[in-house]
């Protein structure tokens, strides 16, 4: 998707990124590290204490014990955990299967590994969660793996603990690995609840736990990362690290050690805003005729139907940039199974948002005309 020629005064729905600062004491200590001349290389899966304060994490968050010096790794964000969970575990012609609509790193990462990815059908009338009778129909004898996420972009969706508790006998039945990308865990509303897919019964030792300081402390420049995992996953994913990256930023790490020993508000605070947000978004696309959209439980996107306009997802999102100057995402970017949707970030300035939903109404109205 690209602004036509002179289209320009264009408002971003698009990009998944928090529109806040990170907190001030995380700044502080990625200058106090440069100042210190904390510039050279880090150990491979990290630094010591952003290991142990991960370490402390899971033993606060999910109730789950992994050893800081063989079951963590710091990673270049969450997607290259995804990457080198992929490239260490996935061999060629295993079936991996993945969420459709879904993030849009999982099919590359499985192609990368000269792996076979397999569509997990999300659909609307399921409120996009995982459907178990989907699953067990996609699994073959080459199944070796497969990806969940929840809160789940690009839908919004949270897995609740039922739907978890049954994805896992499946898991377990069938002897899979997973990949449980939980990089939004606390950005949830309402009644939703995150849950550790490793914190299930015998799932800790098949699982590899993906999460990022990217949103939850507004971090996404910073690529900061981290997977948790048994010691004999997370050594193939350290020896794939090793030998693309060798370390992540030295600086970064300190930057990121702050923000989980730190203060919390931030997150709360920034949590309660995408709240605020999100509710307007859904009120305001309500009212647009052709739209029909639920109010999603985690994240910070919302997945409008867009059918009864009657084109492609791709071609309506020109649209929107086109004549109503705002950037969305096309469905189809995230699978066959997203066509028909579109994806909004409600990741920006409350301001912003009525105005893109001001011109979204008026072209919307336009098109249908047309």
């Amino acid at each position: 998707m690209f602004p036509s020629k002179g289209v320009s005064n264009i408002i971003s729905l698009g990009i998944g990124e928090p529109d806040f600062s990170p907190p001030h004491h995380v700044l502080e200590a990625v200058k106090q590290a440069l100042n210190e001349g904390k510039t050279h290389y880090t150990p491979t899966a990290g630094i010591p204490d952003l290991l142990e304060a991960l370490a402390k994490k899971a033993k606060k968050d999910y109730g789950l014990t992994y050893d800081p010096n063989t079951e963590i790794l710091v990673t270049v964000g969450g997607t290259h955990a995804i990457f080198l969970a992929m490239q260490g575990l996935v061999n060629p012609s295993d079936e991996v299967l993945i969420p459709d609509p879904g993030f849009v790193c999982y099919e590359p990462s499985v192609n990368m590994a000269e792996g076979i990815p397999i569509s997990i059908p999300l659909l609307e009338k399921n409120g996009f969660t995982v459907d178990e009778e989907a699953v067990i129909s996609h699994i073959t004898k080459r199944s070796h793996m497969i990806v969940i996420n929840s809160p789940n972009n690009p839908t919004g969706s949270v897995l609740s603990y039922g739907d978890l508790s049954n994805l896992t006998k499946i898991v377990r039945e069938r002897d899979l690995l997973v990949i449980s990308d939980e990089v939004y865990e606390k950005i949830t509303y309402d009644d939703a609840q995150h849950h550790c897919l490793a914190s299930f019964p015998d799932m800790r030792e098949r699982t590899i736990v993906v999460g990022s300081f990217s949103k939850t402390y507004a971090m996404t420049g910073f690529r900061i990362g981290y997977a948790y995992g048994p010691q004999r996953l997370i050594a193939h994913m350290m020896l794939a690290h090793q030998f693309s990256v060798a370390c992540v930023d030295g600086p970064a790490q300190y930057g990121a050690l702050a923000a989980l020993r730190g203060p919390q508000d931030f997150v709360k605070e920034m949590v309660a805003e995408f709240d605020r947000r999100r509710k307007l978004v859904i009120s305001r696309l309500s009212e647009i005729e052709g739209f029909r959209c639920d109010l999603p439980k985690g994240a910070f996107y919302v997945f409008p139907n867009i059918k009864d306009f009657g084109t492609s997802s791709e071609k309506f999102a020109q649209y929107m940039i086109d004549n109503a100057r705002v950037m969305v995402v096309p469905g189809s970017a995230f699978g066959k199974h997203g066509e028909g949707y579109l994806r909004l970030s409600y990741a920006t300035a409350y301001e912003h948002l009525e105005e893109a939903l001001n011109r979204m109404a008026k072209s919307a109205k336009a098109f249908k005309k047309a």
